[in-house]
């Protein structure tokens, strides 16, 4: 929604996505096709989609006007260690899975085309090509990170742990959209990321044992984002509805009146295609921040009230208020285990890469798929046992 100005960049960025983000079945690109280790270091969109575009997926409620205050969190890269399970689910998981035949004959037909076979192994043989080196590699990671947490004696995986994961996750991009939106450029939903966290947890739980946060850190961390702590004036939360006329405004309010859920009538029948998908939340935000009339309703209402038909340029919008937060000065006493969890996490983050690329040194790995490559260039190579050196 434009609130005074309407900053495209910002929702290209958190937003906006295009046909070429989506990851194919059948193609394996960017950093799918250079990547092995579940590590990535960001999600980046790439350049803004043409006007058309931007003017389908325009959120009509957006922020503006000022920048966003810095989060207390870890830089953007850390947001790439804590999604690595996005590479690890957008390979094709089915190419090294061993088929189910009976017959250990590769000739063995999997398909016929009037009466031309197609058979195991060139079936084999077209999903490596699409992909088999890759998910062969996540594999590989792994079994290895398994094999790592049993030697550290961490603590099965539970629901619990990846909740949290999914939770930290949100706040490290901002919030549920901006996560959705990432995983959506990656090909995955979040139900996808949530089924490829375990390996994820693991190595949180194998490297925090690795980690030590002094006071001293904390103290300092704090003090140099203290007023990304501190809540200057008065913010609210709010979730709404967007729609065209007063006529579609009633009818929501009379089914929200009967006990219709507000988020899915939301991801159902808004107009505003910002918030919707994500049951129409829009964060917290300040009274400049929306327009006037939008403001002025969220700010009067108390949490769990929802408004009635509130018309504003850009419609009429129903309103519930889900939180508040009133102006507030934090203490180091306060924030002091958030903190630390940030460090934490920025830790972690800086010590994966090289972790991973440690314990893949250390490990006795055979790579079919790799292994005869590299013989195979290595005979290339390598010069002839009869070729004379070369004349001076």
């Amino acid at each position: 929604m434009d609130k005074k100005d309407y900053n495209e960049n910002e929702h290209l960025e958190n937003d906006g996505t295009t046909e070429e983000h989506s990851a194919s079945a059948n193609e394996v690109e960017g950093p799918l096709a250079e990547e092995t280790s579940p590590v990535i270091e960001e999600v980046n969109p790439s350049a803004p989609p043409a006007a058309a575009e931007i003017e389908q997926s325009v959120p009509v409620m957006s922020k503006v006007g000022e920048t966003p205050a810095v989060v207390p969190a870890a830089p953007k890269s850390n947001k790439g260690w804590m999604i690595a399970s996005i590479i690890l689910a957008a390979a094709l998981v089915i190419v090294l899975i061993k088929p189910p035949f009976q017959k250990a004959d590769g000739e063995t037909a999997v398909a016929t085309v009037n009466g031309t076979d197609i058979t195991k192994d060139q079936l084999y043989a077209k999903l490596v090509e699409a992909g088999g080196e890759n998910t062969l590699q996540s594999m590989i990671t792994t079994a290895l990170v398994d094999q790592e947490a049993k030697k550290a004696n961490v603590s099965a995986v539970t629901d619990e742990d990846i909740n949290a994961e999914i939770e930290e996750l949100k706040t490290q991009f901002g919030g549920e959209a901006a996560l959705n939106s990432a995983l959506e450029q990656s090909g995955m939903t979040l139900d996808d990321l949530k089924k490829q966290m375990p390996i994820q947890v693991q190595m949180r739980k194998i490297l925090e044992q690795q980690v030590k946060v002094t006071d001293e850190e904390i103290k300092t961390y704090y003090d140099a984002n203290k007023a990304s702590y501190d809540i200057a004036e008065t913010q609210v939360r709010a979730s709404h509805i967007l729609v065209k006329t007063q006529a579609e405004a009633d009818t929501i309010l009379k089914q929200l009146k009967d006990g219709a859920d507000f988020a899915a009538l939301a991801k159902e029948k808004s107009a505003d295609t910002g918030s919707k998908d994500n049951g129409g939340d829009l964060n917290f935000f300040k009274r400049g921040e929306m327009v006037p009339e939008f403001s002025d309703a969220a700010f009067k209402m108390k949490v769990g009230e929802t408004s009635g038909a509130v018309k504003s340029q850009y419609g009429f919008h129903i309103i519930k208020v889900t939180d508040r937060k009133e102006p507030k000065t934090s203490t180091l006493e306060e924030k002091k285990e958030e903190v630390r969890k940030t460090l934490i996490t920025q830790k972690i983050s800086e010590m994966s890469s090289t972790w991973l690329e440690e314990i893949k040194a250390k490990a006795k790995i055979t790579n079919t798929l790799t292994d005869a490559k590299d013989d195979a260039g290595a005979a290339t190579d390598a010069p002839a046992a009869s070729e004379a050196p070369a004349a001076e």
